[in-house]
């Protein structure tokens, strides 16, 4: 009974897991491409000889510094929340989200090899992973499922639906 109450809660939760993931991975080249475009190169470069020179410890205090400047934007967007700005809000948010996952991305790049030193954040690091694995197998077949309700496969009511909404678009179409 109490697992299929919390069923729900453990698929949005995996949904969530998975959508920062997802930003992790697409936002870490847009971020290679403008330390490309500007010169961060230099700065990235300077940054990891600086990291070398580091204790496991405080690298881990240069991974986590970055991300402190981003907490007065989320809260500016809180601020705007309200007063019920709410596209402005919802715009400052997203924006710090982004910017948070494209430093952050960029800083473990650099630090990642020394913060894996560690072995309690080694296995953090590891859990990390595995409950990423575990997120996509539990939404694995829900997105499966949502693709063939797009595609129109299959015999269900929704399947027909979306054919019936395929054959009338075509016929207005050709109609025209």
């Amino acid at each position: 009974m109490l697992r299929r109450v919390l069923q729900p809660l453990w698929v949005l939760l995996a949904i969530i897991f998975l959508i920062e993931a997802w930003l992790w991975d697409h936002l870490e080249p847009i971020v290679a491409r403008v330390v490309a475009a500007i010169p961060l190169a230099r700065f990235k470069q300077w940054l990891t000889e600086r990291v070398d020179a580091l204790s496991p410890a405080m690298t881990l205090i240069v991974f986590a510094v970055p991300v402190v400047p981003l907490f007065p934007l989320k809260l500016v967007g809180l601020w705007l929340l309200a007063h019920e700005y709410w596209t402005s809000a919802v715009f400052m948010i997203v924006f710090a989200k982004l910017v948070g996952v494209g430093v952050t991305a960029f800083v473990f790049d650099v630090t990642r090899h020394k913060l894996l030193e560690m072995h309690w954040f080694e296995r953090i690091y590891d859990l990390v992973l595995k409950i990423r694995a575990k997120a996509a197998e539990l939404v694995n077949p829900i997105k499966q499922r949502i693709r063939e309700l797009i595609a129109g496969n299959g015999d269900g009511w929704s399947s027909r639906t979306l054919r019936l909404i395929q054959r009338f678009r075509k016929s207005v179409h050709e109609a025209r």
